[in-house]
């Protein structure tokens, strides 16, 4: 095959390759800078953050390689198949530790984009999901390999992506994330196919049930998640950021496993938090009752805007957290029709925000002085505009503006076959 133009200059690759070969050519030299930061060849400005892998991943690797959980470590707060995350680092002995643990989530961050380089070539997909992923990752800095939730996040990429054509997958990969990190039992929400309701529910029992009888402590992180305070980077830490200016006597100290506030009225903020989580629920639960129109997208669009929700009002937003809104975000991206642009590019700036406060000047944060304050107001600000904007969208797409109830009218010819919405 000849690959020389007329003039004997290379011929330019087709549109379709290059539209593969670029976001890939992207990534290779993003995620080459982020091993080489946790890797520490290169020296990230701010604390260590591959500590958590090194010290806190290797102590449980090592208690778990024993057959029993952490429990006696108030810092153990995710659910069982955690666990095998943890151990993922023992399928290469051959590396230490923490090399195995960063080469284990560099893998699981390249299936992601190749699961939303392949997604985006299908009709109506778009490649745009590929480069929100490709771009919002090293935003975040090297705290996103240092952290299991990138493979959380491929997981439940994989889950929806598979959720059009293949139900019952798209309910045991969402059964299996929650069991990894909770959150993406959310996937499920605005999905309307029994088949997938019954497949998360078959794996999740299942798979419980299997960690219950094998390892004793697999469900003591319920009381220690319970137990946690309200974290500095938080929405809800803001009012204690300002209130230390006016005579605030609370302190801030290493607390079930992350920088706390803690004096007097934590406990009612934390509250307020749980609170307003449960009102979410609701209003994510009537979003579900009223909703008319569900096209194939909605579904996506809903798991976006779930977890938007849960992470504003949660009492903790550490920089991983936001990773699941970029694989999230990078998934609605891929649907041509999707309406969630404008909160996407909302959580990609917060993104880049969010690596200002952690880990480059989180001192400025711990001490709540102007620069670490407005840090805060402007990350948690983007994320809480994000979140308005994706559910306004959500509702009016599918209850303001909705068809009405009712089996749709069957057009009397098509051209091709859609996909039905999960």
């Amino acid at each position: 095959m000849d690959t020389t133009g007329s003039r004997g200059y290379p011929a330019r690759l087709p549109a379709r390759r290059q539209a593969v070969f670029r976001p890939l050519l992207v990534w290779g030299l993003t995620r080459a800078l982020l091993l080489l930061f946790v890797l520490k060849v290169l020296v990230f400005p701010g604390p260590d953050v591959t500590s958590d892998v090194s010290v806190i991943y290797q102590g449980w690797y090592d208690v778990l390689r024993a057959g029993t959980f952490p429990l006696d470590d108030v810092t153990w707060q995710y659910p069982p198949a955690a666990a095998l995350a943890i151990l993922s680092p023992g399928l290469l002995p051959f590396l230490e530790y923490a090399t195995a643990f960063f080469v284990l989530v560099f893998l699981a961050d390249l299936a992601t984009l190749a699961l939303l380089l392949y997604a985006g070539g299908r009709p109506g997909r778009t490649r745009l999901g590929a480069w929100v992923w490709v771009a919002g990752v090293p935003l975040l800095g090297p705290t996103v390999y240092a952290r299991y939730d990138v493979m959380v996040t491929a997981v439940a990429v994989a889950a929806l992506l598979a959720g059009s054509r293949r139900p019952r997958l798209l309910g045991a990969l969402a059964a299996f994330g929650a069991l990894l990190k909770v959150w993406p039992a959310m996937l499920l929400l605005g999905v309307r196919r029994r088949s997938a309701w019954v497949s998360a529910v078959v794996t999740g029992a299942g798979a419980a049930a299997v960690f219950a009888a094998l390892m004793p402590g697999a469900f003591a992180f319920l009381g220690f998640q319970r137990d946690r305070g309200t974290e500095v980077e938080s929405l809800g830490a803001l009012v204690f950021h300002v209130a230390r200016h006016y005579g605030w006597d609370g302190e801030v100290l290493l607390n079930y496993g992350s920088v706390e506030f803690l004096g007097p009225y934590v406990d009612r903020v934390s509250a307020g938090a749980m609170f307003l989580s449960g009102a979410v629920l609701a209003w994510l639960l009537l979003w579900r009752l009223q909703a008319r129109r569900f096209e194939p997208h909605t579904f996506v669009d809903a798991a976006f805007v779930a977890v938007l929700m849960f992470t504003i009002t949660s009492r903790v937003i550490s920089p991983q957290y936001v990773v699941w809104l970029v694989g999230l975000a990078a998934v609605c991206l891929c649907h041509r029709a999707s309406r969630m642009r404008v909160p996407v590019t909302l959580v990609l700036v917060a993104s880049f925000v969010t690596v200002l406060e952690f880990p480059l000047w989180f001192a400025h944060v711990v001490a709540s002085d102007a620069l670490g304050v407005t840090l805060l107001f402007v990350r948690n600000g983007l994320l809480v505009a994000a979140t308005f904007l994706a559910a306004r969208t959500l509702w009016r797409s599918t209850v303001t503006h909705g068809l009405p109830a009712g089996p749709a009218p069957v057009p009397a010819a098509r051209t091709a076959k859609a996909p039905a919405s999960p």
